[in-house]
């Protein structure tokens, strides 16, 4: 099982038949981007009340997290006819036929000059000017189906490329844990010399040497990372499987990482001042982290 990016983009286009043969055309899209939990937000035109909460819902069930922006538009060609004004064309009629019968004029009306005048011909639509609202809703519903498995399949794109990348990271993260392991016994060595050289020069040969080597072992246990390494291995292999088992494994990757981040910080606080290699595992602790760094950045946009 994959696991999903919160980024995604998915477009679908229909067409419904409205009254008296009018031609509704509309375009379904959807965007996603990350976010803590799912918001979602709709634009439909005016009218669309309850499919607005069926489409909320069907945006729920298919979701779990990310901001979710709906948007439905749509693009109505009527079909029209001409027609004309008949109280105008009616008032000029009678207008000629009672100035030439008063005046004894002759001549005849003239029908292209009738309808040259201002508001004579109109434009009538045949349809009732709004969307019919039932069958719009009942095609953008059937639309949705397809329209989330299209932006699923994006998001699961962009997932298996935040899953490379995020493998790369763990395996960095995985060597400069077995580097840091293998300069540790020098390192606790060296420490537990200095340590016994500074404390019978500051205590002289009168002192139990005995009780010094003991008070010496305490103080290296304390600075003993061996516990701190072996968390990390365990963080990096639970944090393979969620990535092999995919799903809604954002927040526990993101759990996982500081947990990681803690490891690195308390290994990088028992190692400090080591000299020698110890500044070599101070580098290490410090790419590490920013190695997590990185990759919490990329985790931001998991589902």
């Amino acid at each position: 099982m994959a696991i999903y990016s919160m980024t995604g983009f998915a477009r679908v286009q229909g067409s419904v038949q409205g009254r008296a043969q009018e031609q509704v055309n509309y375009t379904l899209t959807v965007k996603s981007v990350n976010h803590r939990f799912l918001d979602v937000q709709l634009r439909l035109p005016q009218g669309l009340d309850a499919l607005e909460m069926e489409l909320r819902k069907m945006l729920k069930d298919n979701l779990v997290r990310g901001h979710i922006d709906l948007t439905l538009s749509v693009d109505r060609t009527t079909q029209q006819i001409a027609g004309y004004n008949r109280e105008l064309v009616a008032g000029y009629v009678a207008a000629f036929t009672a100035a030439r019968d008063e005046f004894g004029l002759g001549g005849d009306l003239d029908l292209n000059a009738i309808l040259r005048l201002p508001g004579a011909l109109q434009n009538e639509n045949r349809g009732n000017g709004d969307e019919d609202l039932a069958a719009l809703a009942a095609s953008v519903h059937q639309q949705m189906a397809p329209l989330l498995d299209e932006l699923k399949i994006m998001r699961a794109r962009e997932g298996d490329s935040l899953a490379a990348i995020l493998l790369a990271t763990l395996d960095r993260l995985a060597e400069a844990t077995d580097c840091v392991a293998k300069l540790r016994p020098e390192i606790e060595q060296r420490r537990q010399d200095r340590l016994t050289q500074r404390l019978e020069a500051a205590t002289g040969p009168e002192f139990n040497r005995q009780r010094l080597l003991e008070e010496v072992a305490v103080l290296v246990e304390r600075s003993d990372v061996s516990e701190e390494l072996a968390r990390m291995h365990a963080h990096i292999g639970h944090f393979r499987e969620l990535l092999a088992t995919g799903g809604e494994v954002g927040k526990k990757l993101d759990f996982l990482l500081q947990e990681m981040n803690r490891e690195a910080n308390t290994l990088l606080s028992k190692t400090g001042g080591a000299g020698g290699k110890g500044t070599r595992i101070t580098e290490l602790g410090l790419a590490m982290k920013a190695e997590i760094e990185k990759a919490r950045e990329q985790i931001q946009n998991v589902e």
